[in-house]
């Protein structure tokens, strides 16, 4: 393949320290935009420690023309109106990220064609709000609305990586911060026997690698993940077996409570009760077959999560919930 140039927005999360690798491997010329300091071991990779919604740094860039654009960006529904068509019309080939969030629980497996929250969701005040699965589906709306050779819609699960570690809604510092300290970690008890995917953030990279610049992913969505799911339970088990979590499975108002004491604040209860207790059976078959990789070569939840967690700093300073250190100190009194 030709090289060509590529411009990586949001390019230090989960998926973007392993894509940019892959692309510069793949021999494109890489310009990776993030907030964070990064140097390259790569002569055709280029990072620019930038905020790439600035518009005075963004549209400077744009001018360069990029053959493709790797979106990793948040947009709130405020913004893809203007976002959205100015990556479009700036570029080749532009991979929007949206989210295996987006789909309803109205179908299992989970394909690319499966009913979206957005259109058929029974929560009428979740349709009209701003949640992260409301605003990615949008976003999808107003790609679809350009051209078919511009553009890809990749749809990721939760993807682990290094700093990375999920449980139900819970990330790092509640998860693998709170075992490393000897604390224990709430969960709700209505997640555990839901089924859940995770993926490796090396295969969801390695996915949108060979997605950018096929012609097979031309006009097309994508469920970017491994096609292995687990219950919760069995995850809080693999936690526990490689770094000695100890879960407590508490009733879901509790645990609720515990992450906002804002009834109001519909935030976490959406996360909760519109995806982590969804079964999340994937069908990641569409994308196994445009991009020539095979389930089996996919990592294994159990490995990629003990991997993953052998590289996190022991001695990394993690934000202290003490919401959840009070209940578990109430419990315990009891």
């Amino acid at each position: 393949m030709m090289q060509k140039k590529v411009l990586v927005l949001g390019a230090t999360g989960a998926m973007g320290k392993y894509l940019i690798p892959y692309l510069a491997e793949a021999g494109h010329q890489v310009d990776a935009v993030a907030l964070d300091e990064m140097k390259s071991d790569w002569t055709n990779v280029r990072y620019i420690k930038a905020n790439a919604k600035d518009k005075s740094v963004l549209k400077p860039l744009l001018a360069e023309k990029y053959d493709g654009i790797v979106d990793f960006m948040i947009y709130p529904t405020s913004e893809l109106s203007y976002f959205l068509p100015l990556m479009l019309n700036s570029t080749g080939h532009y991979i929007y990220l949206s989210s295996y969030r987006t789909y309803d629980n109205k179908e299992h497996p989970v394909r690319e064609t499966s009913p979206r929250l957005l259109d058929t969701a029974d929560s009428i005040v979740l349709r009209n709000s701003d949640d992260y699965s409301i605003y990615k589906a949008r976003g999808e709306n107003i790609v679809r609305t350009f051209p078919k050779d511009r553009w890809t819609i990749i749809r990721p699960a939760i993807t682990y990586s290094l700093m990375r570690y999920q449980l139900v809604t819970l990330e790092a510092p509640n998860t693998v911060g709170r075992a490393f300290a000897g604390k224990k970690v709430v969960v709700p008890e209505q997640a555990r026997n839901v089924q859940a995917t995770m993926s490796w953030a090396g295969d969801v990279a390695r996915m949108i690698e060979r997605l950018l610049f096929n012609p097979q992913a031309l006009g097309e969505t994508f469920s970017v993940c491994t096609a292995e799911h687990r219950t919760w339970g069995e995850i809080a088990d693999y936690y526990k077996d490689i770094c000695g979590m100890q879960t407590v499975w508490i009733d879901k108002e509790d645990y609720l409570r515990i992450l906002s004491d804002d009834p109001f604040y519909l935030g976490a209860r959406w996360q909760l009760d519109f995806d982590r207790l969804f079964d999340r059976i994937m069908d990641n078959s569409k994308v196994l077959a445009a991009t020539g990789l095979r389930q089996e070569n996919l990592m294994p939840l159990y490995d990629g999560l003990k991997k993953e967690i052998a590289r996190c700093p022991k001695d990394h300073v993690w934000p202290v919930s003490a919401a959840m250190d009070e209940y578990l100190a109430k419990r315990e009194n009891l």
